[in-house]
């Protein structure tokens, strides 16, 4: 799994739900940390900037208050005075209760700079003292508010924070949206919060809010978290254990809601066992409470009729006429009118207003009612995996009927591509599975954990091998159940080293066990060793033994990884043993399995040129993939089919793809690492460079956090491409150098695999050593000449060309970039025919005047949407725009010792240009300047720039 060698109370109001304070605090502490709200958080921000007011909108839980809290601790510090209010539900029937908190404070800093009249009024309502009302004293209180706002703005910034909105009394808010509207220029920002539930109430409310604003307010709506978001709320107030599975139920039962979903996960985390297959998750009361004041309003046949619906995955009228509800139409009608339901007119379908209603329903329900509810929709469901999981959430204890049936059932959902069903399902099918009869409950359980992996769900299929290993006996199951440990492990294969010697142990002599130990000692060999050879050797191993035993299926993912890792090695036997990785009988699962097969061709083609074919083979095997539910697959082949894009020059296309991998990495965890380092390479070609660094140095980290040799030297390579591209040569170049030294040690010698040598030679270039870069370019060009390499070829053929230009052999450049170009052309590379056609730009413009010939590079990158590479076109232009190319200057004889670029930047320093002109004009970052000027320094044995433009002058005298 994850690896490839290319790898407490609640009131309630009828409609709408209500939290009491005490309760909305009661998740945790309130981190300053807005987690998933940097857009809004950023709109309301730069509207506070502007001297406007905000509005915050949306339900219950949603994180306003968190929002408006950290809005206002920013904000407060340029505000000379802040009035701060927060209402509740149990207080708005008080009149000018808000007001009090408002202005109570500073009453008497105001109140000598109101007229007689105003001050009166406005004193006896804030006080108490007096009868003071809106009938009585209207007009005098409405222009006391707006004074007294108007007296503390004339000393400084007035910052107005008003939580809970909805709950204002309806003095005050009356008071406090007159004085708003009628502000104008005075420095007075409102900052406020209002409860909205449903799109008709939230529309009504926030209506009614915001013409009681300012008119410069702007409204900023806080939605629901999506799943990543809620995981890291999860992991921010310190439930960080949990399964992904298990923050997928609480993302799914939470509605993205902040607030639920940290009930749901402190309650998780107070649980003594966790929810076992097709239970819901623990609600606590604090949020069953939120509907079970309306479910009283409800009659028993209408609670039941909920029930039943709230049991079913796709509850309509007619599955509920089916299970036995008569009255279903009545009954619901009741249920959305006290906003249970949701009315969707243009669908059949019961749907709860919020997920955690159904949640919260069908865990308050007694144990007899649910499995009532169950075996009505046993028979009334039309789907089989539908009613074999009801049938068993009906049935208690064992009962071999019942398992088979659920096993159909798992087999079913996995044909149809839902893995993680089939999970479920099998989970089911242990439970009612008789210990004493064939097949075991704990052959069941490992089935399902098998499905787990191929769902994505690495965490779920570890506990259950674990629990099968603590009473497990027999051999063949716990040799089965360490493989998902190791699988479950993903790239991180080093952190259970100590399960090999447990699995060789209990594998014995029977070389179908051996089999699949051998496969898992072929990836550690790989990733924890870096040992290509080794790993081969045993993958090679794992296929005799499996070919031995008859079992295909481990021998043909044996071949796919022997193919793999001869392809990366350069090995001449890499195509006879994909031919025999491809030949019948297949395994249709192996076949398209991101470490099958049909990867293997895949990535050969990739390696061969032949990138049309390697496209149409990729996105095929992500089709069937998807269709299978195979979430890690899909990862991978989408970083696949990203990587092919980049190569042909389709960098936005690449971009998008490697946008949409790292997602779904990320939000499955799986190849989060090998994400980051195709999503860096994409966004170095298309996207953002700085976007592209920080990619870059998070896939080194995870690489080596987890030992992963083999991604290492990928992660390596993309940070040096993204530096090289930042303009950071020296960056690059340190980067690449590892990378060299690794894929040296590791046995790779095809130049295909990662295609960052002529990178690295470029960039020694740029830091002026051309001896290196030269030794780079021939050892390459030997592998890459005996494989039939010819991008690779013509890539460093460009290289060369630079290193050329940098001795001053200018027509050999050219010749050599010229023909660099039309070959990649020819191949289809778009991107790197466009990196030769800026270099060739680069040496004729440094022959003459002009821009234009720029403009050939900049179709080619405009036609590739390399946008970082077309801002450096743009930047060429604009220096060479910003003054005549230097006059050539007599070399002195004191820099004749330097190096190429060395003399370079020594000479443009005579002439009086700045690092950054010099970086300009050289396309290299001002640190490379810099650096390369420190060692100018030390050759020549002097100590600034000053003594470089002395030399410059004893040069003319002479």
């Amino acid at each position: 799994m994850g690896r490839c060698l290319t790898l407490a109370g609640t009131r309630h109001t009828r409609g709408a739900v209500t939290v009491r304070r005490d309760f909305a605090e009661s998740a945790g502490r309130r981190s300053d940390l807005v987690i998933g709200r940097e857009e809004s958080f950023g709109a309301a921000r730069e509207q506070l900037a502007r001297g406007g007011s905000v509005l915050l909108h949306g339900p219950a839980g949603i994180g306003k208050s968190t929002v408006l809290r950290t809005l206002a601790a920013e904000y407060a510090r340029t505000a000379r005075t802040v009035l701060r209010c927060s209402a509740t539900e149990s207080e708005s029937h008080l009149p000018f209760l808000a007001l009090a908190d408002l202005l109570g404070l500073v009453l008497d800093q105001v109140s000598h700079a109101l007229p007689t009249a105003q001050r009166t009024a406005l004193e006896s309502a804030l006080t108490g003292r007096g009868e003071s009302t809106l009938q009585r004293d209207g007009l005098a209180l409405r222009l006391a508010v707006l004074s007294a706002l108007r007296a503390l703005a004339a000393e400084g910034p007035v910052l107005v924070v008003a939580d809970d909105l909805q709950w204002l009394d309806p003095a005050s808010a009356e008071l406090l949206g007159f004085a708003a509207r009628r502000l104008g220029d005075a420095p007075v920002r409102l900052l406020c919060a209002v409860r909205t539930e449903g799109p008709q109430a939230e529309d009504a409310a926030y209506d009614r809010h915001l013409s009681a604003s300012p008119p410069d307010t702007r409204a900023v709506r806080l939605g629901p978290l999506n799943r990543a978001q809620v995981s890291a709320l999860l992991d921010e107030r310190g439930y960080s254990g949990l399964p992904r599975s298990t923050v997928r139920d609480i993302h799914r039962t939470s509605g993205g809601n902040p607030l639920f979903a940290l009930e749901l996960g402190r309650a998780l985390a107070e649980s003594p066992t966790p929810p076992r297959p097709g239970e819901p998750l623990p609600v606590p009361t604090s949020l069953r409470a939120l509907v079970l004041s309306r479910l009283e309003m409800l009659s028993d046949e209408a609670r039941r009729t909920l029930l039943v619906a709230s049991a079913g995955a796709r509850p309509t009228p007619a599955l509920l006429h089916a299970a036995g509800r008569d009255n279903a139409e009545a009954e619901t009608a009741q249920a959305a009118a006290l906003g249970l339901l949701a009315t969707d007119p243009e669908g059949p379908a019961v749907r709860f207003a919020h997920p955690l209603i159904s949640a919260a329903l069908y865990a308050e329900a007694p144990a007899p009612e649910r499995r009532a509810a169950h075996a009505a929709l046993s028979t009334a469901a039309s789907d089989p995996i539908e009613r074999a999981r009801h049938l068993a959430l009906a049935t208690t204890g064992t009962d071999p009927e019942v398992a088979a049936r659920l096993a159909e059932a798992a087999a079913l959902a996995r044909d149809r591509g839902a893995p993680s069903v089939a999970a479920s399902l099998g989970l089911l099918a242990a439970r009612h599975t008789p210990a004493d009869g064939p097949p075991g409950p704990d052959e069941r359980r490992l089935t399902a954990a098998e499905d787990a992996i191929t769902a994505g769900e690495p965490d779920l299929a570890r506990d259950i091998a674990r629990e099968v290993l603590t009473r497990a006996g027999a051999p063949g199951e716990r040799v089965r159940a360490w493989m998902v440990v190791i699988e479950a492990a993903g790239q991180a294969i080093g952190d259970v080293d100590a399960v090999f010697p447990q699995a060789l142990a209990d594998a014995g002599d029977d070389p179908r066990l051996l089999a699949l130990v051998h496969y898992q000692l072929a990836w550690r060999s790989l990733v924890v060793q870096g040992d290509f050879a080794q790993g081969r050797e045993e993958a090679a191993h794992a296929a005799r033994l499996a070919a031995r035993a008859g079992d295909r299926r481990t021998e043909l993912l044996a071949l796919a990884f022997q193919a793999q890792a001869e392809t990366l090695m350069g090995h001449p036997d890499a195509p006879a043993t994909i031919e025999r990785a491809l030949a019948e009988p297949q395994d249709a699962r192996v076949a398209c399995h991101h470490n099958g097969a049909g990867s293997s061709r895949f990535r050969w083609l990739v390696m061969s040129d032949r990138l049309a074919e390697a496209r149409t083979a990729v996105t095929g095997l992500l089709r069937e993939v998807r269709r299978r539910g195979m979430a890690e697959s899909e990862v991978h082949y989408l970083r696949f089919l990203a990587e092919t894009e980049l190569h042909s020059g389709h960098c936005g296309r690449a971009l998008e793809l490697a946008r949409e991998s790292l997602t779904l990495a990320r939000d499955a965890g799986i190849g989060e690492g090998a994400g980051a380092m195709q999503a860096a390479l994409a966004e170095a070609a298309g996207g953002d460079v700085d976007r592209a660094l920080t990619l870059a140095r998070e896939a080194v980290r995870r690489a080596e956090e987890d030992g992963d040799a083999v991604y290492l030297s990928r992660a390596l390579a993309a940070l040096g491409h993204a530096s090289l591209v930042a303009g950071d040569a020296a960056a690059a170049v340190r980067a690449l150098r590892r990378v060299r030294e690794l894929e040296a040690g590791a046995g790779i010698t095809d130049p295909a695999r990662g295609r960052w040598q002529g990178d690295l030679a470029e960039a020694l270039v740029r830091t002026g050593e051309p001896a290196e870069a030269l030794d780079v370019i021939e050892v390459t060009r030997a592998h890459a000449l005996r494989l039939g390499r010819g991008s690779v070829l013509a890539v460093l053929d460009r290289s060369e060309a630079l290193v050329r230009a940098a001795r001053g052999e200018h027509r050999a450049a050219v010749t050599r970039l010229t023909s660099a170009r039309e070959r990649l052309a020819g191949l289809g590379y778009g991107l790197e025919e466009a990196r030769a056609a800026f270099a060739l730009a680069g040496l004729r413009a440094d022959r003459g005047p002009g821009t234009t010939t720029y403009d050939e590079a900049a179709r080619l990158f405009r036609r590739c949407r390399a946008l970082p590479w077309l801002r450096q076109v743009e930047a060429a232009v604009a220096a060479r725009a910003a003054g005549p190319p230097p006059a050539r200057t007599t070399v002195p004889d004191a820099l004749a010792g330097l190096a190429p670029m060395e003399r370079q930047v020594a000479a443009l320093v005579m002439e009086g240009a700045t690092n950054r002109e010099i970086a300009g004009r050289l396309f290299v970052s001002v640190k490379t300047v810099e650096a390369t000027l420190t060692r100018v320094y030390r050759k020549l044995g002097i100590r600034s720039r000053v003594d470089i433009v002395r030399l410059a002058a004893g040069s003319r005298e002479a």
